[in-house]
């Protein structure tokens, strides 16, 4: 995993822990859908995908959220809107 990718990882984690403060984030499973792993309803989910949009500089619109179910292709997804670091 590159240094963005395990800096987008971190992001959406604390994302997670301050939505969902009870989580324990040692047990969530980066291939299993999120949501259901933090029991969240569809507002706390767009909570989620508004934050990270406000903290990490990436819209992901409604047509994309089935692209954006589990953490390792939110990291994917993020990766590829994000510019690399370095790059302008």
């Amino acid at each position: 995993m590159s240094q963005q990718q395990e800096h987008i990882r971190a992001e959406v984690l604390a994302i997670v822990k301050r939505l969902a403060p009870e989580i324990d984030l040692a047990k969530i499973i980066a291939d299993k859908p999120l949501r259901t792993q933090i029991d969240l309803d569809s507002m706390d989910w767009l909570n989620v995908l508004a934050t990270i949009h406000e903290k990490l500089g990436v819209d992901i619109p409604e047509t994309d959220y089935g692209k954006v179910q589990t953490l390792d292709s939110i990291v994917i997804y993020l990766t590829g809107k994000m510019p690399a670091a370095g790059q302008e």
